[in-house]
């Protein structure tokens, strides 16, 4: 019988690990962690201890976002979100909301780039490879800063396929709080991938349309109207919220009919002047195709495009939604 794997030194652990790591390592800038107190730079120890609740259980909250330009879009969306779920799941929060942007902020800057995406985790602590989590030491805190590279989700020239997954929806409890327990998740973005397809969304048993695996799905109707699923059985969305509220200015002009949260048939979407795909990562991408069912003639439709400039100019210009981090003159 084979004797197994050695036990390596500290020196021989970490140099495997950076050869395993390899030049995707180059797209991780930086990693705050409660439990070492600091930021690093090095991806080897970019790591969250193996006994942390996070990890063996899911549990914990999540929240991702992103810096362009040097300022974080979108932020206290995020945060608000995030203390809701912790709320909701009895998990207290590590730092209150100043420290935690401070953290944010410091964590980005040692990153060294204007442009990037975070990943922030809140987890019920370390110290039990239980269920139990009375068992945990304490709540901690992990700030990851990475590569914002074009989306690999679709093309919004082009626009993408959406299919209805067969993963079943969660109930409405897990499905409104972002917690770290992703597996439907993970699944449905494996069906989409196996099937061919940009993108699946759910449907519950009353044949109404639910969400992406990580995005929120939107419908123009035949009568204008710009629909998003009610946030009471999906989780709401931060970037699908602000789009309805700038699609106010399109209403105003005549564009739409209205804008808000309202219930998506499958039959809505399938005679749907528009459907977009709405999300932190991709933005707005536009549906051409549903459940194999061409879209608005199968070319993305105006009000996609209209919709994904006023996005995009409020991400890059609104500074009331942008939370600097580099100084004006500093060049990553």
């Amino acid at each position: 019988m084979s004797p197994g794997p050695e036990t390596l030194s500290a020196e021989a652990w970490d140099r495997r690990v950076r050869d395993f790591c390899g030049a995707a390592a180059g797209d991780r800038y930086a990693f705050y962690s409660s439990v070492a107190g600091g930021i690093t730079t090095d991806p080897v120890r970019m790591a969250v201890p193996a006994d942390d609740h996070l990890v063996h259980r899911g549990d914990g909250v999540f929240e991702s976002f992103k810096c362009v330009d040097g300022a974080i879009y979108n932020l206290d969306a995020h945060l608000d979100r995030l203390e809701r779920s912790a709320g909701r799941i009895g998990l207290a929060m590590p730092f209150d909301r100043e420290a935690l942007t401070r953290i944010i902020i410091a964590t980005l800057r040692a990153g060294g780039r204007r442009d990037a995406l975070v990943r922030l985790l809140v987890s019920r602590g370390t110290g039990t490879m239980s269920a139990d989590p009375h068992r945990c030491r304490r709540p901690e805190l992990y700030v990851l800063a990475y590569r914002l590279g074009p989306s690999s989700a679709g093309d919004p020239a082009r626009g993408v396929r959406v299919g209805i997954s067969a993963v079943p929806v969660k109930h409405p409890f897990f499905a409104t709080v972002k917690t770290c327990n992703y597996l439907p998740n993970v699944l449905m973005k494996k069906e989409a991938g196996d099937r061919g397809l940009h993108f699946v969304v759910g449907m519950d048993a009353r044949g109404m349309l639910t969400e992406g695996p990580t995005e929120n799905l939107a419908a123009v109707t035949a009568d204008g109207e710009l629909r998003v699923p009610p946030p009471d059985r999906i989780l709401e969305g931060t970037t699908a919220r602000r789009m309805l509220e700038l699609a106010g200015r399109l209403v105003e002009a005549g564009e739409l009919n209205t804008a808000g949260y309202a219930e998506i048939s499958r039959r809505d979407a399938e005679t749907a002047r528009e459907l977009l795909i709405v999300g932190t990562t991709p933005d707005i991408l536009p549906v051409v195709e549903f459940e194999g069912r061409a879209i608005g003639g199968g070319v993305p439709g105006p009000l996609s495009v209209r919709l994904r400039e006023l996005l995009e100019r409020d991400i890059r210009e609104n500074a009331g939604r942008r939370t600097p981090v580099w100084e004006q003159g500093i060049v990553s």
